[in-house]
């Protein structure tokens, strides 16, 4: 018990230091912006409890906010993501034969169609919200919508790459 909660607490600093250091300055045309800090609550265990989920968005996006001085976007965006993140796991991408106890969200245990749906879907879902915030208008609903789909291609490319480079079973 004790090594899995050090192993997320280096995990959740980590996520935060990579977005902080390195993403920050990433940027596709002033379109596509990377977050992969939402890694870090799209990679945690199936397990985990609602309120753990809410508490940990809400830390990691707050710290991120803390960073960018976005007064609260990357929080309430990581809010949601944590608490739509069990709905999606229970009823959207469930494999056929369930969830086994253990079971990661990785691609390398659950295969890369899975993941692709189960990552995309929430990362979507965070950068959506995240930009329609930022914009707090619909006139530019167009730019906002163009900058979420970038910026979950963005995001899941790079999700993905650290997936096949660092999670293997």
């Amino acid at each position: 018990m004790n090594n899995v909660i050090v192993s997320q607490a280096i995990s959740f600093v980590l996520h935060v230091l990579l977005q902080v250091l390195l993403a920050r300055n990433l940027a596709l045309f002033d379109v596509g912006y990377c977050f992969p800090y939402l890694a870090f609550l799209l990679l945690l265990p199936f397990e985990t409890g609602r309120l753990q989920l809410l508490g940990l968005g809400f830390g990691l996006g707050f710290l991120v906010d803390v960073f960018y001085d976005t007064g609260g976007l990357h929080a309430a965006a990581s809010v949601l993501v944590a608490f739509v993140r069990p709905y999606v796991v229970e009823q959207v991408v469930v494999p056929n034969g369930g969830y086994d106890n253990g079971m990661r969200p990785w691609a390398s245990v659950m295969g890369w169609p899975w993941f692709i749906t189960y990552a995309g879907l929430l990362t979507g879902i965070h950068h959506l919200s995240l930009f329609l915030a930022e914009a707090a208008s619909l006139q530019l609903l167009g730019f906002t919508l163009l900058k979420a789909l970038a910026s979950t291609l963005f995001t899941l490319t790079v999700v993905a790459a650290f997936q096949s480079i660092f999670y293997r079973d």
